[in-house]
């Protein structure tokens, strides 16, 4: 197997013309996009970056997303997606973690990349993709060189294309290692999965610093030699006139966008003929969307699943005809999944225990953890921390999680991390915090509060103090003061309690 920038450049010479990106009114092609990376990868090296370092991302979906990403890759570093909404404290954590060389940014974020670049010794560049640059910041036009001679030669499958932070259960972030073959496996077999071809029109509106979107909306359409047509962020009347424009085929969202799309749909609109195929995954999909979304555009939308560490798709279904409802599919080909019990011993069909799973897509492991990595992967299998059974003809079917992770909008919120900011408010004896079911966006965060006799606090408070520390998406929606929040036995507290009473 090749790596991530060799596959771009086979393509290339393959399907040099045929159109790689559609972005604003942009049409790139697969040449210069091939070209273009290796020039972006020579500006890199100029900046002293080499095989093993990092550069991290803070980019929405865009070209130079692409260009700088694949150009890392094309030096035998690694990209370090992040994503932009995250709090200074949250992206200060990753670009140290990963001491990653150099930041890049759009206008957007690049007061946030130059702070960052003041704030971490690890950086030594901040470039900017921008009409005018901010003082402090490099050019990403100056990257762009035209003499490539000196490029070394292209990393290996089994070298690290990316470090893909994802929280983890104390709140932290952890970088999973991901190497060339662990993604290409994943775009392979998951477009083997729900038959993606050249002549297909991916829509990119998943973020590309989250795994799903950069497997699916980015590497299967390099792999394959069709066309993504990039949208910054989720609005849903341009991602109905994208499909139009771009003669889009293929959808991979999370379940609120197609829950806003659900509710959007009348009886006059842009042409969507061209749309075939939706896929959803990131979060368990409602049962009820499903044919509305198939009834309204005259399309066929299937649920997948899985984690970051397997690259992450793991299983989905295949087809209308042969999908199981309320399941996310079989495993994808060269994948294998068991349901193990705490001993890690495989149970019995129909029986719920921790999916498993084990083949081509697993993580290396977790950056600068060897003690997580150990407890993740155990003999080549991966311990996802969901829970499920598998039916007799293997479809999965995701039951709970065994953490407390929430959800929201398909972006990780682990419970443990906003419990920590709630409780630097003095007021605060103890905290819970859970997922509420909202249809929208999947689940959002609930926090249950229970504070020092005599203190006050109120909701607008506790919300206002946490949007100082966390991303946007992690502040608790609603907030409950609850005299003594109920625990166990032994003091522990029962959150499936608190969902059940309030969720």
């Amino acid at each position: 197997m090749d790596s991530i920038p060799v596959v771009l450049q086979q393509t290339a010479a393959r399907v040099p013309e045929r159109p790689a990106i559609f972005f604003n009114d942009q049409t790139i092609s697969y040449a210069q996009l091939a070209a273009t990376v290796e020039r972006v990868a020579a500006g890199l090296a100029k900046l002293g970056v080499g095989r093993g370092e990092r550069v991290a991302l803070l980019l929405p979906n865009c070209p130079q997303f692409v260009y700088a990403y694949i150009a890392a890759a094309r030096l035998g570093a690694m990209a370090v997606p992040m994503n932009p909404i995250l709090a200074p404290e949250e992206v200060a954590y990753i670009v140290e973690d990963s001491a990653s060389k150099v930041l890049v940014a759009v206008e957007r974020t690049a007061p946030l990349a130059l702070a960052m670049g003041e704030r971490c010794a690890c950086v030594e560049h901040v470039v900017v993709a921008a009409e005018e640059i901010p003082e402090g910041a490099l050019d990403f036009r100056a990257l762009v060189v035209e003499d490539t001679s000196a490029l070394p030669e292209p990393p290996g499958a089994e070298e690290l294309a990316c470090l893909q932070y994802t929280s983890g259960t104390t709140g932290r972030p952890r970088g999973a290692m991901l190497t060339h073959a662990n993604l290409l496996a994943d775009a392979a077999a998951s477009a083997e999965a729900v038959h993606m071809a050249e002549g297909d029109v991916f829509l990119s509106v998943l973020p590309l610093f989250h795994v799903f979107g950069a497997t699916v909306t980015m590497i299967i359409p390099i792999t394959l030699g069709a066309a993504s047509a990039h949208l910054p962020r989720f609005e849903p009347l341009a991602v109905l006139e994208t499909i139009q424009r771009a003669g889009v085929t293929i959808f991979c969202g999370v379940p609120s966008m197609f829950a806003v799309l659900a509710a959007l749909r009348g009886p006059q609109g842009p042409d969507l003929s061209t749309l075939r195929l939706c896929i959803s995954g990131g979060a368990a999909l409602p049962l009820d969307l499903t044919p509305i979304i198939e009834e309204r555009y005259d399309t066929t939308l299937l649920e997948g699943y899985g984690p970051t560490e397997a690259s992450p798709v793991v299983s989905c279904n295949r087809t209308r005809e042969s999908r199981k409802t309320g399941s996310v599919g079989p495993p994808l080909p060269g994948l294998h999944v068991q349901i193990r019990d705490e001993e890690g011993r495989e149970v019995k069909v129909g029986e719920i225990g921790e999916i498993c799973a084990f083949g081509p897509t697993i993580m290396r492991g977790y950056w600068n953890d060897a003690e997580k990595t150990a407890a993740a992967i155990r003999d080549g299998w991966l311990y996802t921390g969901d829970l499920g059974h598998v039916d007799a003809d293997g479809y999965i079917y995701i039951v709970d999680r065994k953490t407390d992770m929430i959800i929201v909008g398909g972006l990780n919120v682990y419970p443990r991390e906003v419990e920590d900011v709630i409780r630097l408010l003095r007021q605060v004896r103890d905290v819970a915090v859970v997922g509420s079911t909202s249809k929208l966006c999947g689940e959002t965060v609930a926090a249950f509060v229970e504070l020092h006799e005599r203190e006050s606090l109120d909701q607008r408070q506790i919300i206002e103090h946490c949007s100082e520390y966390l991303a946007r998406y992690k502040v608790p929606r609603s907030v409950r003061f609850l005299q003594e929040l109920p625990r166990s036995a032994t003091g522990k507290i029962l959150k499936r309690e608190l969902r059940a009473r309030f969720g």
